[in-house]
């Protein structure tokens, strides 16, 4: 090089070895473009010509190098001209190798102590070569002993190809989705029938970590820079959103100090300092799953920007370090920058109960939903001692005479049913002979069995369980003549099915998602999908451990946020199971079954429901409130009605048998999938055609359904009625109405008549026969979910006045900063990996550690200073928890009753008498039947008035119309469907009433599960150091200009 002297004046050369076609692109360009409008380098071109035909000393010479590999560059001989001329490198090359092997990636990556997916490695010499350390069953494999259960992700170790496939459970449906580079619109294929995993070459399995559908990634430029964006994960639906000019949408986002950190390691571990990466956000800690070299951020001046000032500091230190690397106070191209259009979301009050004015804005809905119409559940218990079926429990039960065996997976079923067509007797005994009935009975309910388990032609754990338990045993000699040992010679065998979501199931629920999306939001009528999209919107879907609300939350899922395509990728990376909260009755056995005895008094002495003047004007307060006067002579019509219906049910079922006789029944079912059963919204118009039973129903299993009722509902012997089973007969009625309405069932809707009589009174009395026990009952099924609705209303709070704070301290915060060392605008942004860092990281650390509901909760935040959105601040919180009528009546008992409480003697009821009034006429809360919390924040209000925050509940019936009321043309056209309408929502408070949340809270408190019994609270890791005063304060919402001097934090 010159002298010191030459050296002033003189321009730094900037070499760009890179392929024209990247080099041609709009990134690149617009920031060689900048660093050329700063007058301080030469930028040269090498061009294809010269790095592919050319020899490396007729190369030019530069003093900076920018060379990344693309497909077809020489990589190795950029090397060697790197070797020969010493320039300074931005990416090393040498390192760029390690980019192509996944599993070198994750190795350095694991070299710098950087989380990545838990994973193993399986190689292959040669395509489909067998290992022994590797094992492949129907829901995991495993690798060196490490097992992965699916949901688990498959990716081949070359780092250019992009055939990623995700295997999914059989329990969610099973299949697998193939994710790939983006063609057209879609990213990704889902395939049903594929289960099994690829053998032709070597493949890293890892877990599948649930991020609630999003992707983020991440851009460094230089170890102290990093800008992130989010976008929809490829494994949802594969549906690729555009923007108007046909680009991927994607939106700036916050990253936590840890990501910050993780981002500074790999930009040093792989020595790129342009480097683009992905992390996975999951359960409150981030992981880095692939890291893919140079990349830039398509469509953001702002980032542009960024990216040539920082460029300039590299090259200007590595090179000519007697230069001021001081960016300008106005940026040589801001003249002619082109302005960005912004667009925004209007702003509207409260929907359902009048506008408390335009200085209220939604904050959070709370929803707690039941699942869609469903199939009878049903059960069959038969006694069995056939030694197949003895062996089979002692095959699944580790060989103990006496421990239970639970059957769920395919492969145990499928062992079940062929012992079970091999025991089933293939003529029939005659009927009429006395003296084998008992056999006769045992052989019906094992043919039952056998239809149950070859119901649809496929397997489910969902859908269908069976418990094998020991009874009796005998010791025999063992085979070997020394000792004894104890073999069982009876079990009972219980098979549970049914309870299946029909088609009519997902289609309300996904009606229901579709309304929630233009009516729970205000503002216009995308602005739930507009907010989503930007991540400003946080959702979390929770549901209880049955197949049928797990489906209900994927399909109304699909219809919140316009998804497509079947319901299994949904359920996988949007829906958590919490069936602690969300499942069970164990709590409240006892009081329930109180209360069923005192209700079976009632009814069968046909007393009277005890009445008394003081009630007069509040029927709801009596014991037994709706039950039907002449409930004792209405269960006998309902006995009498029932056989009629079953002995039309047994012809058709008779007529079935002797149709399957004449062919050969013991034919093995083609495999049927059950992923493309699931996301069916149609009726089998085939089937309907044909006169047989809607879904996958035969009349052998109506028949055993119709049966079990008949003998259940009444004990000839002992005369005994047993009105437990008044809602199982209501609701095979309303079944069959809706679906089986063309078999033309005589009586059916008389039946239902009567049935719905009894089950209206019934049905809210098990949840207790006053509303004392109703309370005590409710708070204990509902404990769980009323503690966690607390505490995200709390949380909601907390960060609405966090924002309100920060707000407040603009003007502070921009004037205290101001007066930093000179250094450019990058440093004081959120992006900057800087002090804050180490300052808050203690906090993201402490996060990790705790396991805190709202902690493992993902958070993706908008940064307001990339984003193109007028509003960035606004922010909407979305709880959806799915449940059954259980958690539904008992949270509404709560709610109506919680003043009845000693503690809270003398406040009114949440609900208002109006709404009471109504609840005691609603006896159903039916199918996809909900409860709305929906908060507002009055910004105009005071931070510490209670009015600043109020709460609006409403609650819908659901599908609450009888099957035989036609009262419209679109009833009748939603019944030629076989699906009911979903009533709207209701007020459960006065119109213009004010409900604070302080209130609520004090209402609520004493039925709660207390916070400190959920594990403790703590900052949630995505907001860490966001609400921290001490830290980065402007994050939300200081719009810095450019020019202005941040505080200098260079993290040394």
């Amino acid at each position: 090089m010159v002298g010191e002297e030459g050296n002033v004046g003189k321009k730094v050369t900037v070499g760009v070895c890179v392929m024209e076609k990247k080099v041609f692109s709009a990134p690149m360009l617009q920031i060689l473009d900048r660093l050329q409008a700063f007058g301080e380098f030469e930028i040269i071109h090498f061009g294809d010509k010269v790095i592919l035909e050319e020899p490396i000393e007729s190369w030019p010479i530069c003093e900076c190098l920018i060379g990344f590999y693309s497909s077809g560059y020489p990589l190795k001989k950029a090397e060697a001209y790197a070797q020969l001329r010493k320039p300074f490198l931005v990416n090393e090359l040498a390192s760029q190798h390690l980019l192509h092997d996944r599993r070198e990636v994750y190795e350095r990556l694991e070299m710098y102590g950087i989380p990545v997916p838990r994973y193993a490695l399986v190689n292959r010499e040669f395509p489909y070569q067998d290992l022994d350390y590797f094992v492949e069953e129907e829901d995991y494999v495993e690798v060196h002993g490490h097992r992965f259960w699916k949901p688990f992700v498959e990716k081949p170790i070359h780092g250019d190809d992009h055939s990623i496939m995700i295997y999914y459970p059989s329990s969610a449906g099973g299949g697998m989705k193939e994710l790939f580079r983006k063609v057209g619109n879609r990213s990704s294929e889902f395939r049903p029938e594929v289960r099994r995993v690829r053998r032709e070459g070597s493949y890293i399995y890892e877990e599948f970590m649930p991020t609630g559908g999003t992707d983020v990634k991440v851009y460094t430029v230089g170890p102290e820079y990093a800008h992130a964006e989010a976008r929809k994960s490829p494994v949802v639906d594969g549906v690729v959103m555009r923007n108007p000019d046909g680009k991927e949408v994607r939106y700036p986002v916050l990253l936590t100090p840890t990501e910050k950190q993780m981002a500074r390691e790999v930009c040093i571990a792989f020595r790129q300092a342009v480097c683009g990466f992905d992390l996975l956000r999951c359960e409150g800690r981030s992981y880095v799953c692939d890291v893919n070299g140079w990349s830039f951020v398509k469509n953001s001046h702002k980032y542009y920007d960024d990216a040539a000032c920082v460029l300039r500091k590299m090259f200007l230190e590595a090179k000519a370090p007697h230069l001021s690397s001081t960016i300008p106070p106005t940026l040589p191209w801001k003249v002619n920058e082109p302005a960005q259009p912004s667009e925004g979301l209007t702003r509207q009050g409260s929907g359902i109960i009048g506008t408390f004015g335009q200085s209220e804005e939604l904050r959070c809905v709370i929803t707690v939903i039941r699942h869609g119409d469903r199939t009878p559940k049903q059960k069959v218990k038969l006694k069995v001692t056939e030694e197949r079926l003895l062996n089979l429990m002692l095959k699944y039960n580790g060989g103990r005479p006496r421990a239970e065996t639970k059957l769920k997976s395919a492969v145990q079923l499928q062992d079940l049913l062929d012992a079970t067509r091999i025991l089933v007797p293939r003529t029939r005994p005659g009927r009429e002979s006395d003296s084998e009935a008992e056999d006769f009975e045992h052989a019906e309910k094992l043919r039952q069995v056998k239809a149950v388990l070859e119901e649809g032609g496929h397997f489910s754990g969902i859908y269908r369980k069976v418990q094998l338990k020991p009874l009796k045993w005998v010791k025999v000699i063992k085979s070997n003549g020394e000792c004894e040992e104890e073999r069982p010679t009876e079990a009972l065998m219980v098979l549970k099915y049914g309870g299946v979501l029909t088609h009519a199931g997902r289609k309300q629920a996904e009606e229901l998602g579709r309304y929630f999306r233009n009516n729970m939001y205000p503002g216009e009528g995308n602005g739930l999908l507009r907010l989503h999209s930007t991540y400003r919107h946080d959702l979390k879907i929770y549901s209880s451990d049955e197949g049928r609300v797990q489906m209900s939350a994927a399909a109304f899922a699909k219809g919140l946020l316009d998804l497509e395509g079947p319901l299994t990728p949904i359920l996988v990376s949007l829906v958590s199971k919490d069936s602690s909260m969300l499942d069970g009755l164990d709590n409240a056995s006892i009081e329930m079954e109180e209360a069923k005895a005192r209700l079976n008094e009632i009814i069968t002495s046909g007393a009277k429901a005890i009445n008394s003047s003081a009630f007069t004007e509040k029927p709801w307060m009596v014991d037994g409130a709706g039950l039907p006067p002449n409930a004792s002579e209405l269960l006998s019509k309902l006995v009498k009605l029932t056989k009629k219906v079953t002995d039309q049910v047994r012809n058709l079922a008779k007529d079935e048998d002797e149709e399957l006789a004449e062919t050969n029944s013991y034919d093995v079912i083609p495999p049927y999938d059950q992923a493309k059963a699931l996301g069916k919204t149609n009726i089998d118009v085939d089937r309907i055609a044909a006169g047989l039973p809607c879904g996958s129903e035969g009349f052998l299993l109506m028949y055993a359904r119709w049966r079990k009722l008949e003998r259940d509902l009444y004990n000839e012997r002992k005369e005994r009625f047993d009105i437990t089973q008044i809602p199982d007969v209501y609701d095979s009625c309303k079944y069959d109405l809706l679906h089986n309405a063309h078999l033309n069932l005589e009586g059916l809707d008389e039946l239902f008549k009567v049935a719905q009589l009894l089950a209206d009174g019934v049905i809210p009395n098990e949840y207790g026969i006053n509303p004392q026990q109703k309370l005590k009952i409710g708070s204990k099924i509902a404990r769980r979910l009323l503690g966690k609705i607390l505490i995200d209303l709390r949380n909601t709070r907390e960060e609405a006045i966090s924002v309100a704070e920060l707000k407040g301290n603009q003007e502070y915060t921009t004037k205290a900063s101001g007066t930093g060392k000179e250094d450019t605008d990058y440093h004081s942004k959120s992006n900057t990996i800087g002090d804050s860092t180490r300052r808050t990281s203690f906090t993201s650390e402490k996060g990790m550690d705790q396991d805190d509901d709202e902690d493992k909760e993902t958070k993706y935040r908008l940064d307001p200073k990339y984003a193109n959105v007028r509003t960035p601040e606004r922010h909407v919180r979305t709880r959806l928890y799915f449940t059954s009528e259980s958690h539904i009546h008992s949270l509404m008992n709560v709610l109506r009753y919680c003043n009845l409480d000693e503690s809270l003697q003398g406040e009114d009821s949440l609900v208002c008498d109006n709404a009471l009034e109504r609840l005691c006429k609603t006896k159903e809360l039916d199918y996809m039947s909900y409860i709305v919390f929906r908060m507002f924040e009055n910004i105009e209000v005071a931070l510490e008035d209670p009015k600043r925050f109020r709460i609006e509940m409403t609650f819908s019936r659901g599908a609450d119309l009888s099957p035989l009321e036609r009262d419209d043309s679109e009833a009748a056209s939603l019944h030629q469907e076989h699906t009911l309408p979903i009533m709207g929502p209701e007020r459960l408070q006065e119109v213009g009433s004010y409900l604070t949340l302080e209130m609520m809270e004090k209402m609520i408190r004493p039925f709660a599960m207390p916070a400190e019994d959920f594990p403790p609270p703590s900052i949630p890791q995505g907001f860490t150091g966001y609400f921290s005063k001490s830290a980065v304060l402007e994050r939300l919402v200081n719009f810095w200009p450019f020019h202005k001097h941040g505080g200098h934090t260079n993290g040394k």
